[in-house]
């Protein structure tokens, strides 16, 4: 019989789970072994006091120290992984625990003595254990020789005391027996370990517990002591067989081998990324008591390492032994529990469960709620275990009832950008409120729980709570719902966030893909999805590239190298043991996106690996016993593997699927993959150079179209198995197809800024991701996303719409092959409110109280729900002793006003009301009920609250305040009304109030505000008794004029029709136009009509009077708040009436009066001109009351497009002195202007007319249009210029100067119609008259400058500044005289005047202190300077008008450094003057004949006298008989050579020197042989060669 399945890869192997097969075989078993038991109950007894011994003794003196293995790369998982492989993962907590068995068996010397007597019931468990073995091969396969576990002795015993020695079997040797037992471990052998002080020692506990699993399941690798020889022992030795033997051998060293490679393994492996932080899989449950109740809190926590759990009440840690009958902590199995016991209502409170471990801490929280009794309960329900409703808690008052939460300041749709920080926030009012009882505050995107990431960050004050998205992306797109839970009662809250893409660093790329995950993830590969991106750019997706990222690391891979398109894509060659993160980048033609968020880090790991490593601790040992004589499968070749399919196909790869062969030892296994095309027998192996690791296998690089068959082989040291059974032939190709579009796009109206879409699924839609909608305003041709992260289900409400517009929309899906195409557009659909039944209305209050009637006020609903209210509906309930009694009616017809009175009421009755609005679409749900108000006569003397107090026409500094007068009066009549107003946030002390006198009028338009603030107002009426109550608080209004707003404007049409004119561009198809008067409705017609169309309405005054004035305002129903006023007082009314007389009885507008001017020719022109003549218009010429007609003299003209009118006369006689004017009309309008033109304003005008008709013709010819002037130029010279006009080429121009001709070098060319004459240097000798002349056939024209006296003197004076602008700063030289200071002008004249002044002092000129200009230079001399010399030094400057100044600074290092150079300079002159120099006389280079007498000489001097030598080709030369030399009188040298010959030739030089310095010069004296004595000695030679020849 076969074990079950949940006994083989579960984790209890308890009596509870067995199967009822295995316990008949277990009772077959006892009734069996019953004639042994009391040899088998003498070892177990044996065993107990063995364990109990043990139980005494340190936990690590029982095992081997596992904690080396541990450091060592976590060896201890090792052996353990074998095992897991071959079906048993329910010990598969830790691989340290097999290498301790050994030692866990011999804890005790009892322990090896009970062994003997054990063995006497063996036998029957040897039965027992073949029939386990039949249900277990899978486990007893992966069972490992225990001898091996235990023969590496570098693992030592623990350092407390040492034990007995055990005798420990390492090694066998061959034909050799081995004596072992098998003791049997009830449940209490092993205590539950509680929370260690380290990890290390949680890991080593663990370890232990599966390593006597391993090791008492097998029965192997134990060896006690020897014991007498008797004949049962002798039965249950054996020895082995050199086959045996062999295989044993073997297995060693596989299993060493094993142990190096998982060794190294470890070594590489990231274990901070396989353990994890706390998470609680079962949250602690609030709770709601009665007192003197018991009551237990439970959770279930996972994490690795195994967390530490802490209970808090009211964030203190609870002390169990300060309370020990109060509080019961409990710690089992990964189950928490705290108790507490007879609960009073102290124990009221909020509650923690904290889990921590290594990598972080987590909290749950649960409210306890004890209630307590009051008398209105049974008392025998206090302890009957009957529980209360749900949600109940204990209010001030001491009874249970149910909180109230009402969320308050709620956030609205929001909408965000990728990479933005984006919050929601939300006040939460609790009612009662607890201060002991705190709510638990949840959050959930799409339904589904968020907890705090990297990504999201929650934060609870106590009354708001709040949710930031620290990095927006489109994965946070969704619906949020805020949801506070009190006990077992909660309310939500739901808002829709939308994300939209960021900007794409390319135009015209895609958006980012979205939602990237890592699915099936395996020693060397993973599968990774995605989601595709709503936005593609406006060009087709073309494929997406797969990135991959160590963690750690900030590199970057690409994992494939073209794109693809199926949205999950296979990531092979990952290393075992490494974490990686992945993301995602889309692909157009215009570029690739940026990429998308990254995935959570996945390891590569075994599936096996990685449950196991985040698993909790098993649990503790059951005392259930496994005994198998199996042989191990080590060193053979594994079988074929088994259920082979195609788990996934695509034109880009197929994924292959299987599962490891059943026979595969105890060494790891790789595989091999084959291809073939379907119908071949042609097998292909796939991965030629590495075999894979996992079960999982992509294959690539497969011909599209073509069917593939795949089967797989096993490989290991041994050699490479049978292959599995083939696949069936699978096509390449995209399996999923791209879904077809939805259909049937329906949207209807939502609210005003949104509409609801839904649609039909598409026909054999599969593994569908969601839809993306998009909206288009109708005619715009332009399509946007209303959502970036696929929707699930068939609709969507797209927010963020304009109201009023029209939009039509389409739908496509979305799976992992890709988009579908778009869906049919919709019908146009305009964006208004739906119509809802309105809110309930709010803040009732009693305006009046009599004996058996009260007259109830309210506040109109916050949400009218799309369509003006109809009518309201009250009732009323009776309420006695605290009790209310049942609803009743108080009106059956709706009632229009905010007002109502409640006849037939009881006298000194106490009752509440509720009220409920009405409109089209119903009844909307009642008020809350009011407060107990009690039916009596009111007898006070002031007045009752005013009510029904709104704000209107809000402006950002300013509003207006209605209100209606108080149903009750008091006992004199209402004499007035006081407003007050605070800003919202301040206290009620802050309460001041606006008007110091009564208002009579029952509005006020309140200014004086500050924008972005929000008001509260309020009203009170007042009589001669006082001032009455004060009417309800308005509703908080914020000072804002909102977009769009608009005011109402006066108008006065053509005819002289006033009206008042509003219009209104955020209608609803209900809304309509309210006029009133003084805000009181206007119901008399006789004045005033009323006319509205479309979005205008017009209210038009028959007859404007004093009846009028008053102000007058508009008011849209069914919308938010639009209304506008205009006041009417006397002076606007004067003013409107004015305007209105001239429209009916309308004038010509004139822009200018008729004025005369003097045209070019010296004609005379006279015009006016009117701001608007039509084409009808016409006008009259008059001069001297007789009108004039267009003719030789006059030249009329009227242009109508401009509304210029005028007449133009040749020339101005003495006859046409007079009064000239002109007539206008245009239709009904006319208008006149005249012009009086008579004595001296006649004459001047006639003379100005005259002298333009000269100046005209002057104009004719060539003329100077500006006269001839100066000017300086930059240079410091003067230039002549005129500006002449009318030149050609014929033209002249003639200088002159004191009437005499100026010769100009060039012609003159009238560049830009310019002519100038430079004079450089301009001085006193240039001052005279200046003319120049123009002319040519047509004429002459001239122009004279007298440059004499104050006209030259200016002209110097403007000479002279230019100059002394130009003059630079003030520069220091040394001279061999002393120092000079000097500045450069551009030239200099005597005009400009010098002066120098130094340290403020003006300087007196000396022999030693000069100064002077040389050319363009002005300086100062200091000869032989001194230190008095030192100092500021400034040379002024003046052209005649003002002075110009330049200094310098001569003292310190510049005086010094000056004074420096002027005595080195003076020495050099000395010497300059006084050293040795040749005067002159010799020649360069001296030509003779030979045999002349050569004869130099030439002057020297010096002071002292100079020393004389000479030289010859550069070498000392002295007389001698051929050559003499003298030097006489210390001046005149000699050199004399009586007969030269051409041996005299060379170089000679002259040297004088003396201490001032040596000077040569240098004479070349060249000597030649006449050509006939050359001839005559040539032929001498001749003659000499051959005689001796």
């Amino acid at each position: 019989m076969s074990l079950p399945f949940y006994q083989r890869h579960h984790e209890h192997y308890d009596r509870a789970y067995r199967h009822k097969a295995l316990q008949s075989t277990v009772s077959q078993y006892q009734k069996e072994a019953k004639s042994k038991s009391a040899v088998y109950a003498q070892g177990s007894t044996a065993y107990s006091r063995g364990s109990a011994a043990y139980r005494h003794a340190s936990a690590a003196d029982f095992s081997l120290d596992s904690s080396a293995a541990y450091s060592h790369g976590s060896s201890a998982y090792d052996l353990e992984s074998a095992a897991y492989s071959y079906g048993s993962t329910a010990y598969d907590h830790s691989a340290a625990q097999s290498k301790r068995s050994a030692a866990y068996s011999l804890d005790s010397e009892s322990l090896s003595k009970s062994s003997a007597a054990y063995r006497h019931g063996s036998e029957s468990i040897n039965k027992l254990a073949a029939a386990y073995r039949l249900g277990s091969e899978a486990y007893s396969l992966g069972l490992k020789d225990s001898n091996l576990m235990i023969e590496d002795q570098s693992y030592k015993m623990s350092p407390k005391a040492k034990r007995a020695k055990h005798n420990l079997v390492s090694e066998d040797k061959e034909n050799k027996a081995i004596d072992y037992s098998v003791p049997i471990f009830t449940g209490r052998e092993v205590s539950i370990s509680g929370i260690t002080d380290t990890e290390e020692e949680r890991i080593k506990e663990s370890a232990a517990y599966v390593a006597k699993r391993n090791l008492f399941a097998t029965g192997e690798g134990v060896s006690v002591s020897k014991v007498a020889k008797s004949t049962s022992e002798e039965q249950h030795r054996e020895k082995k067989s050199r086959k045996v033997a062999i295989r044993e051998s073997a297995e060693r060293v596989a299993l060493k081998k094993t142990l190096e490679d998982t060794q190294a393994f470890h070594k590489k492996l990231n274990q901070d990324k396989l353990l994890h932080a706390p998470e609680f899989i079962i949250e602690p449950r609030s709770h709601t008591i009665w007192e003197k109740q018991n009551v237990k809190f439970h959770c279930s926590v996972a994490g690795w390492p195994a967390p530490r759990v802490t209970w808090y009440k009211n964030n203190v840690p609870i002390d169990v032994q300060t309370h020990p009958d109060k509080y019961i902590i409990e710690s089992r199995y990964g189950l928490h529990s705290l108790e507490i016991s007879t609960c009073d209502f102290d124990d009221t409170a909020q509650y923690r469960a904290s889990a921590m471990n290594v990598k972080g801490e987590i909290s749950a929280y649960a409210s306890l709620v004890v209630k307590r009794y009051k008398g209105e309960i049974d008392a025998s329900l206090l302890y009957a275990g009957t529980s209360m409703p749900l949600g109940f808690g204990v209010t001030p008052h001491g009874y249970a009832s149910r909180f109230e939460i009402r969320f308050v300041d709620k956030f609205d749709v929001a909408f965000g950008r990728e990479g933005e920080t984006m919050s929601l926030g939300c006040t939460v009012v609790i009612s009662p409120d607890i201060k002991r009882f705190k709510p638990d505050i949840e959050w959930y995107r799409n339904g589904v729980l968020i907890t705090p990431s990297k990504w999201v960050q929650m934060h609870w004050s106590g009354e708001r709570a709040s949710l930031t998205l620290t990095h927006a992306n489109k994965e946070d797109e969704g619906l949020y719902t805020l949801r506070v839970v009190m006990g077992d009662y909660y309310e939500e809250y739901s808002g829709y966030v939308f994300v939209r893409d960021a900007d794409a660093e390319i135009p015209g790329a895609p958006g980012a893909p979205l939602d990237v995950q890592c699915l099936d993830a395996n020693k060397d590969y993973v599968i990774v999805s995605w989601k595709q991106p709503a936005v593609d750019g406006g060009n087709p997706i073309l494929g997406y590239f797969i990135d991959r990222c160590e963690v750690g690391t900030t590199h970057w891979t690409q994992c494939n190298e073209t794109p693809v398109k199926f949205a999950r894509f296979p990531v092979t060659g990952l290393i075992e043991g490494r974490s990686y993160i992945f993301r995602v980048r889309a692909v157009n033609k215009a570029g690739i996106s940026l990429p998308s968020r990254v995935s959570e880090p996945v390891a590569a790991l075994d599936p096996a690996d990685r449950a196991r490593l985040r698993s909790h601790p098993s649990a503790p040992w059951t005392g259930q016993i496994i005994v198998t004589e199996e042989e191990p499968a080590e060193g053979v070749v594994p079988g074929p593997p088994t259920d082979l399919q195609v788990i996934e196909a695509t034109k880009n790869y197929v994924v292959l699927s299987w599962k490891p062969p059943g026979q595969r030892g105890h060494e790891g296994i790789m595989y091999f993959v084959e291809k073939c095309v379907a119908g071949t027998e042609d097998w292909q192996r796939v991965n030629t150079e590495i075999p894979v690791k996992s079960p999982r296998f992509a294959v690539f690089d497969l011909a599209e179209g073509k069917s593939y068959c795949f089967r797989v082989r096993c490989c290991n040291s041994a050699g490479i198995g049978e292959p599995s059974e083939a696949t069936e032939a699978t096509v390449v190709g995209d399996k999923l197809d791209i879904p077809k579009a939805p259909g049937r796009i329906m949207p209807t109206r939502n609210t005003d800024t949104s509409v609801v879409v839904t649609w039909t699924e598409p026909p054999d839609a599969k593994e569908l991701v969601g839809y993306y909608i998009e909206s288009s305003v109708v005619g715009s041709g332009r399509w946007e996303p209303c959502n970036n992260n696929p929707v699930k289900g068939t609709r969507f409400i797209c927010h963020g719409l304009i109201n009023g517009e029209k939009y039509i929309f389409r739908v496509r899906a979305v799976n992992a092959a890709g988009l579908s195409e778009f869906s049919q557009d919709s019908e146009p659909i305009e964006v208004q409110a739906a119509i809802a039944a309105p809110s309930p209305p709010y803040d009732i209050m009693v305006l009046e109280s009599v004996r058996d009637s009260m007259v109830l006020g309210w506040k109109q609903p916050k949400v009218i729900g799309g369509t003006e209210i109809t009518g309201y509906y009250v009732n009323y309930r009776e309420v006695v002793d605290g009790v209310p009694g049942k609803w009743m009616e108080a009106n059956i017809k709706a009632i229009s006003e905010r007002a109502y009175r409640i006849q037939n009421l009881k006298e000194n009755m106490v009752y509440q009301f509720q009220v409920a609005a009405a409109n089209l679409a119903g009844v909307g749900t009642p008020s809350l009920p009011s407060q107990p108000f009690k039916c009596e006569e009111w007898t006070i003397a002031v007045p009752g609250p005013p009510h029904d107090v709104t704000c209107t026409e809000v402006r950002k500094d300013s509003l207006v305040l209605l209100w209606k007068e108080p149903v009750y009066t008091g006992r004199s009549p209402i004499a007035g009304y006081y407003v007050d107003m605070k800003e919202t946030e301040a206290k009620e002390e802050r309460w001041r109030s606006v008007n110091e006198k009564p208002l009579q009028k029952k509005f006020l338009k309140i200014g004086g505000l500050k924008q972005g603030v929000s008001y509260v107002f309020r009203v009170r009426a007042t009589n001669q008794a006082g001032v009455g109550k004060p009417s309800n608080v308005t509703d908080p209004v914020v000072a804002e004029t909102r977009p769009g707003t608009k005011e109402v404007v006066v108008d006065v049409d053509d005819n002289g029709v006033i009206s008042l004119n509003f219009e209104c561009d955020q209608m609803s198809p209900n809304s309509k136009f309210v006029w009133s008067k003084n805000y009181e409705p206007i119901e008399d017609d006789s004045r005033l009509n009323i006319d509205a169309k479309g979005g205008k309405s017009k209210a038009t005054f028959k007859d404007l009077g004093e009846d009028d004035l008053g102000v007058y305002s508009c008011v849209v129903t069914d919308t938010d708040g639009v209304s506008s006023s205009h006041t009417i007082d006397e002076e606007e009314m004067k003013r409107l009436l004015a305007l209105s007389h001239e429209r009916k009885f309308p004038t010509v507008p004139l822009a200018s009066e008729l004025a005369v001017e003097i045209l070019e020719k010296g004609e005379v022109r006279f015009w006016l001109q009117a701001e608007k003549l039509s084409g009808n218009a016409k006008a009259n010429f008059v001069f001297n009351d007789k009108e004039i007609f267009n003719g030789e003299k006059y030249k009329m003209k009227v242009d109508q497009k401009t509304g210029l009118v005028e007449m133009i006369m040749d020339k101005l006689e003495d006859k046409d002195e007079g009064t000239y004017t002109f007539q206008l009309q245009d239709g009904k309008a006319t208008n006149q202007s005249s012009l009086v033109l008579i004595g001296d304003v006649f004459k001047k005008l006639q003379d100005e007319a005259d002298f333009q008709r000269k100046e005209w013709h002057r104009k004719q010819g060539p003329h100077f249009v500006d006269k001839l002037g100066w000017e300086v130029t930059d240079d410091c010279n003067v230039m002549l210029k005129c500006k002449v006009a009318n030149i050609k080429k014929e033209t002249h121009i003639v200088w002159y100067k004191d009437d005499r001709e100026i010769m100009v070098d060039e012609e003159h060319d009238f560049k830009d119609g310019v002519c100038t004459l430079l004079i450089s240097e301009f001085s006193k000798k240039d001052a005279g008259t200046y003319e120049v002349i123009l002319k040519d056939d047509r004429g002459k024209d001239s122009s004279e400058l007298k440059l004499k006296d104050t006209a030259f003197a200016d002209l110097m004076n403007e000479v002279c500044r230019r100059i002394a602008l130009s003059a630079t700063d003030l520069k220091i030289r040394s001279t061999a005289e002393g120092i000079r200071l000097y500045s450069y002008v551009t030239y200099y004249v005597e005009d400009l005047r010098v002066g120098w002044v130094h340290n403020d002092t003006q300087i007196r000129f000396t022999d030693r202190v000069k100064t002077g200009v040389t050319g363009e230079q002005i300086w100062l001399q200091i000869n032989e300077p001194t230190p008095q010399d030192k100092g500021k030094y400034t040379m002024e400057l003046f052209d005649g008008k003002t002075g110009h100044k330049k200094t310098v600074d001569l003292s310190g290092q510049a005086f010094d450094e000056a004074f420096a150079e002027f005595q080195r300079l003076k020495q050099a002159a000395i010497a300059e003057k006084n050293r040795a120099r040749v005067l002159g006389g010799l020649p360069d280079v001296v030509t003779i004949q030979e045999g002349k007498a050569l004869n130099l000489s030439c002057t020297v001097w010096g002071d002292p006298t100079p020393e004389v030598s000479w030289l010859k080709n550069e070498k000392s030369f002295v007389s001698d008989a051929n050559c003499t030399l003298k030097f006489e009188s210390g001046k005149k040298v000699s050199f004399t050579i009586s007969a030269v010959s051409t041996l005299d030739s060379g170089k000679y030089s002259l040297v004088v020197k003396n201490k001032y310095g040596t000077e040569t010069s240098d004479v070349t004296v060249s000597v030649f042989i006449p050509e006939e004595e050359r001839q005559s000695e040539q032929a001498n030679e001749k003659e000499d060669k051959k005689s001796k020849a």
